[in-house]
């Protein structure tokens, strides 16, 4: 399939995308210039383009076609704070396009509907999980994307996962004329992140915790009284989320016992859960990196698979999906590092946007042409 398919015409245009998002790095649910930019190229290649969609401001629907099986290319473009486009979202929002782009001249004879989906805040808010919810993705019959990642991979461990604030309130005083007037609202996350730290040795396999601390006090000499930590725990499936958070909520209560302070806990997002790719999709996928010279020894070695949490998973729970890894060479960056942000522009990273585009349209034509996948997928299976 993928000798009949080419970028050519559309090569430079898909590189200056990438290239414009990752010189504007906008954080979830505000990438209005990085999402205009994805939308008003495909729009002038002459897909029907919704802007909007699911009262989300910067998510789109692009699509081409009328055929009877339904894709949809989910595209990212949000940044991370700090470091930018240090998980490639660049790269996978001109990949998508790329794709449906390379798809154009097909979709009448493989009779496909092909939409890029505009999908914002994956790092943290749960864009798809929105669009999920406003219907977006109530016709579709299989969604596909893929993701770079220092190694080729087919599948992560996409790990389930809540986003959340924990605040604790107590009372002020003056650090050193009176300090027993006030209620250490700082002193309860140091003992909570102490209990945390001691139930870590005591974590199933698969289960993860991270935190940071985002208010801390205000002045040396005033007792802190309010604190707020952000945290994000992790587990291999929703069950198995919801034990680690009735665990956690006991070391932030230990906190709050031992000071005084009042506890709270506020969810930021929507909760990621864990993937299930579809098998015969990603078979087909192989089959489409392989030809373009791709290989993935690391899977046939049995390796363990990264792990990471993406909204992705959730869409995989309502529609047949895959979310692939595909190298890029990050010269021994990790996904999230200023490195590999920096790995994200030039020849590799071209390499990485085309081959992702190339093998994810040739996975479509090629599903299409399944017709015993293809009847599964009509079938909602």
């Amino acid at each position: 399939m993928s000798e009949n398919l080419t970028l050519e015409p559309y090569h430079g245009r898909l590189v200056a995308l990438s290239e414009f998002i990752h010189a504007h790095p906008e954080l979830g649910y505000e990438e209005h210039e990085s999402s205009r930019a994805v939308a008003d190229l495909l729009e002038s290649a002459g897909f029907r383009v919704t802007r909007g969609v699911g009262g989300l401001d910067t998510a789109f629907r692009a699509t081409i076609g009328h055929g009877s099986l339904h894709l949809v290319l989910c595209c990212e473009y949000d940044a991370l704070p700090y470091v930018g486009h240090a998980c490639g979202h660049n790269l996978i929002a001109a990949s998508a396009a790329g794709a449906a782009l390379a798809l154009l001249d097909h979709v009448d004879d493989a009779d496909l509907t092909v939409t890029v989906l505009g999908t914002p805040s994956e790092e943290g808010g749960g864009g798809k999980i929105d669009l999920i919810r406003a219907g977006e993705f109530d016709d579709v019959h299989f969604a596909m994307m893929v993701h770079p990642w220092p190694e080729e991979r087919l599948e992560a461990q996409c790990l389930a996962v809540d986003h959340f604030d924990v605040i604790y309130e107590g009372r002020e005083a003056h650090a050193s004329a009176a300090p027993w007037e006030g209620v250490n609202a700082l002193d309860a996350q140091t003992i909570a992140q102490v209990a945390v730290g001691l139930l870590r040795q005591h974590l199933r396999p698969g289960d993860q915790v991270h935190s940071i601390i985002s208010e801390g006090g205000v002045a040396a000499n005033i007792v802190p009284q309010r604190t707020v930590a952000r945290y994000m725990a992790r587990s291999v499936d929703l069950e198995r989320l919801d034990a680690l958070r009735e665990r956690l909520t006991h070391c932030f209560e230990s906190g709050a016992s031992a000071t005084g302070a009042t506890l709270s806990q506020v969810e930021i997002g929507s909760r990621f859960s864990h993937m299930v790719s579809h098998p015969g999709v990603l078979s087909h996928y192989r089959r489409a990196a392989e030809e373009l010279g791709r290989s993935f020894g690391a899977d046939d070695e049995g390796r363990p698979r990264p792990t990471l949490s993406t909204d992705m998973a959730n869409v995989s729970l309502v529609v047949p999906s895959i979310h692939p890894l595909i190298r890029l060479e990050t010269n021994g960056a990790v996904n999230h590092q200023p490195e590999f942000t920096a790995s994200c522009l030039g020849p590799d990273a071209e390499r990485t946007l085309r081959d992702g585009a190339l093998a994810l349209a040739a996975t479509a034509l090629s599903v299409a042409a399944d017709p015993d996948l293809r009847s599964q997928l009509l079938g909602g299976h």
